[in-house]
């Protein structure tokens, strides 16, 4: 892992620290959060707020911290309705895996799955410049289809980060760029807060900042 992929790791970490917040949860609300991740794998949707209410004695506090932390998307009835890189939106990143069709917040989340479940992967996306379509057949940390995405990049733009939810700040700004001309004109754009990455070092980016979430917590 070079040293351009390793500061970006810790960048993201320092704007939104999953693994950290994780780390300071109880054991009861950290298996909670781990099976909402496992959710989206195992069935394609993340749990309901009745089921977490199951699995933990108080719910409403559990929703609290993971909101407060943002490390569950909740709506205005406190269902969970996203974990990075989970979201229940329609939005651009569809993900294949396991037979479920899911949602992920932007392009590096959709990167990451593949390496955070060690299962294998098909992203269907697009460019954010052109639209043109940008499809990734992925297991692990491994592209499969490589020979078909050569001109495929990802993109950050750093500044788009908000204190309160990067799924609607951040998240909106990580995106797949086709083609070389396209990926650097977009980066000159704005130079100062924008960074582009190979495929290959974007996974390596987004399996540095997510696998990490995947450790179960020492009882």
């Amino acid at each position: 892992m070079n040293t351009k992929i390793i500061n970006a790791i810790d960048r993201l970490n320092k704007i939104l620290p999953l693994a950290e917040r994780q780390q300071q949860l109880d054991k009861e609300m950290a298996e909670v959060y781990q099976n909402i991740l496992h959710s989206y794998v195992e069935r394609g949707a993340s749990l309901s707020k009745h089921e977490i209410a199951q699995q933990i004695g108080d719910v409403n506090e559990c929703i609290e911290v993971l909101k407060h932390n943002d490390m569950v998307v909740f709506d205005s009835a406190g269902e969970p309705i996203g974990a990075y890189p989970f979201t229940m939106e329609q939005r651009e990143h569809e993900v294949t895996v396991n037979d479920h069709r899911v949602h992920c917040m932007c392009a590096l989340d959709a990167l990451a799955v593949s390496p955070m479940f060690e299962l294998e992967t098909t992203i269907n996306s697009s460019c954010h410049v052109t639209k043109k379509p940008v499809s990734i057949h992925q297991h692990n940390r491994k592209i499969l289809d490589a020979d078909k995405n050569n001109d495929v990049f990802f993109g950050i733009s750093w500044s788009s980060a908000a204190d309160n939810c990067c799924a609607n700040s951040l998240c909106t700004e990580m995106i797949f760029l086709k083609g070389k001309q396209i990926a650097d004109q977009w980066q000159t754009e704005d130079a100062g807060n924008r960074e582009i990455f190979s495929l290959h070092d974007a996974i390596d980016f987004a399996a540095g900042f997510f696998v990490p979430l995947m450790t179960k917590q020492a009882a």
